[in-house]
C-alpha cells in the first residue's frame, strides 16, 4: 500500500525471513561467521540461543544459503519429535531407501553406513534443529546419541542446536549434565539496543529500494526501541505500521504521532518480553564460552571467509501454537488425563480425543499417519482453538486426538489420517491444507503411538 509512497520495490519489514534483508550489524554479521568456521572446522555440538523475535530464524536461513556446497543440509523445524522420530526424519530428508516397518537399529546402522560414505567423498551432513528447547528430554538425549556417531576419530554428524532462553536452563538439569559438555560453541542473539535500531531500520528500507534520507526520526527510533526491547520481529511490525500511517497522512517521515499510533496498534505486552535488562543497558556480545573467546572465534572465521571465499506465522485468524512449555517445568509422575473441570468445557477436543482412542482400537501397528503437533497437556484451550480454526479447511473426522505422558511430561498430540504405507503418508502431508502444513507435519508409525 505505501511502497509508491516511499519509493519502495519490496515491503521492508516483512517478519518472515528474507534473506537478502539479512542486518550483519549489532554483531550478527560476526555470530554468522564465527558460526561458519565453528560448523565446518569443529566437531561439537553448537547452540544458539535467543528471545522469540530476536532473530534466530532469519540467522538460521542464512547459514543455510552460506555453508559451503560440500555440507549436506538437514533442518528440522517440528519440536514435537520423538525419541525415535528424530531418527527416520533424518533418513528422511536424506532419502534412505527403508522399509516402513524398519525397527530403530536398522534405522540407525543404514544412517551410519550413509554418513561413513558421505565422509569418504569429502562430505558434511549438518543437522539443523530448530526450537530445540520444546523437545522431549528423550529427544535431547538422542540428539547426544547421534553426536557419538563417528569413523576414524571424526565425528559423522554436526548438529546445531537453535532454542529460546529456556534451552540453556533445560540443559542446565543434571541429567542434561553429558548433552551440554558436548556443546563447544555457545552464541547468543542479544537485542539491539538503540543505536543499533536506527542502523537497521535504515537498512531494511534502503535494501527495499529506499533512497532518500533517513525516514525515521531519533524520536521515533526511541519508542520503537522502547516498545520492541530490541527484538528484531517487533521492530519490524512497529516499523512497518509506522509507514503506514505516515501513508495515510502524505508525510515522508516517520516521527513520534506516527510511532505512538504504531504502537498503540500493536498493542506489545511489557509482561511478554522475558528479558530482564532494558534495551539501554543491553550489550552487544556474542556468547561463546566468554567475550574473549567470542572475539578470537569472530575474528578467525573472517579471515577463514575471506581465504575460501527464519516458522511461517499464522495469520491473526488463525490460533497461535505454542511450543510445549520445557520439560523441566512438567510433572515428575505420569497422571491420568487433567481431570474436567465445571469451566471451560471444550467439546471439539474431548470429541476428537474419543475418536482417536477408538481410531488406536483398531489401526494396525503397520500403518501409518500424519503428526500435526503436540503441546503441552495444560493447553486444552490451543487445542479446542486449532481444532475450530482447521474444520473448515480439513477433514474433520480424519483429525483426532490423542493423551500421552511422555516421561512424566503429559502431552496432548493431534494427528491426521490413517495410510498403509510412509510413502503414502508422505504423499498426503503436501496435500494437507495450508492451516495443517504450518505445523510442519511428518509421517509416524501406528506402532510408535501405542509404545
Amino acid at each position: 500500500m505505501y511502497l509508491e509512497h516511499f519509493g519502495l520495490t519490496e515491503p521492508p519489514f516483512r517478519i518472515t525471513p528474507h534473506t537478502d534483508f539479512f542486518f550483519d550489524g549489532a554483531n550478527r554479521g560476526a555470530t554468522l561467521d564465527a558460526l561458519l568456521y565453528a560448523i565446518t572446522h569443529d566437531e561439537g555440538i553448537v547452540k544458539i540461543s535467543g528471545e522469540v523475535g530476536s532473530g534466530k530464524t532469519m540467522l538460521c536461513r542464512v547459514l543455510m544459503e552460506r555453508l559451503p556446497e560440500k555440507v549436506t543440509i538437514i533442518y528440522l523445524a517440528n519440536p514435537s519429535l520423538a525419541r525415535e522420530d528424530i531418527l527416520y526424519a533424518i533418513a528422511d530428508e536424506l532419502h534412505l531407501p527403508l522399509p516402513d516397518n524398519a525397527r530403530v537399529s536398522l534405522v540407525l546402522r543404514t544412517l551410519q553406513d550413509h554418513l561413513i560414505t558421505s565422509f569418504s567423498e569429502g562430505r558434511q551432513v549438518v543437522v539443523l534443529i530448530d526450537e530445540a528447547h520444546a523437545m522431549p528430554v528423550e529427544t535431547l538425549e538422542e540428539i547426544r546419541l547421534l553426536s557419538n556417531l563417528e569413523a576414524n576419530r571424526h565425528k559423522l554428524l554436526q548438529l546445531v542446536l537453535f532454542g529460546q532462553p529456556e534451552l540453556n536452563d533445560i540443559l542446565a538439569r543434571p541429567d542434561m549434565r553429558q548433552l551440554k559438555e558436548r556443546i563447544t560453541h555457545n552464541f547468543g542473539l542479544e537485542p539491539l539496543v538503540r543505536e543499533d535500531i536506527a542502523s537497521y531500520l535504515d537498512f531494511r528500507m534502503r535494501a527495499a529500494g529506499y533512497r532518500g534520507p533517513s525516514v525515521f526520526t531519533p524520536v521515533a527510533v526511541k519508542m520503537i526501541a522502547r516498545t520492541s526491547h530490541g527484538l528484531t520481529r517487533r521492530i519490524n511490525i512497529l516499523a512497518d505500521k509506522a509507514l503506514l500511517a505516515a501513508y495515510a497522512k502524505g508525510s515522508h517521515q516517520i516521527g513520534a504521532k506516527e510511532a505512538h499510533a504504531a504502537i498503540r496498534d500493536s498493542e506489545f505486552s511489557q509482561a511478554t518480553y522475558a528479558g530482564k535488562r532494558t534495551p539501554k543497558h543491553l550489550t552487544r556480545t556474542i556468547a561463546l564460552g566468554g567475550a574473549a573467546t567470542a572475539v578470537v572465534v569472530a575474528s578467525v572465521a573472517t579471515t577463514w571467509l575471506i581465504a575460501t571465499t527464519q516458522r511461517p506465522i499464522l495469520r491473526a485468524a488463525e490460533p497461535v501454537l505454542r511450543s510445549a512449555p520445557p520439560a523441566s517445568q512438567a510433572s515428575r509422575t505420569t497422571p491420568a488425563p487433567p481431570a474436567p473441570n465445571k469451566t471451560p468445557v471444550y467439546p471439539l477436543t474431548q470429541a476428537r480425543i474419543a475418536a482417536g482412542q477408538h481410531w488406536l482400537e483398531k489401526a494396525p501397528n503397520d500403518h501409518w499417519f500424519i503428526q500435526i503437533w503436540a503441546t503441552d497437556a495444560t493447553q486444552q484451550e490451543q487445542v479446542e482453538s486449532f481444532l475450530n480454526a482447521a474444520a473448515p479447511q480439513a477433514d474433520f473426522n480424519n483429525l483426532r486426538v490423542y493423551f500421552s505422558p511422555l516421561s512424566g511430561q503429559p502431552r496432548y498430540g493431534i494427528i491426521y489420517g490413517e495410510y498403509p504405507t510412509r510413502a503414502t503418508a508422505v504423499a498426503a502431508i503436501k496435500q494437507l491444507p495450508d492451516i495443517l502444513k504450518k505445523t510442519k507435519p511428518y509421517a509416524r508409525q501406528v506402532s510408535r503411538l501405542r509404545q
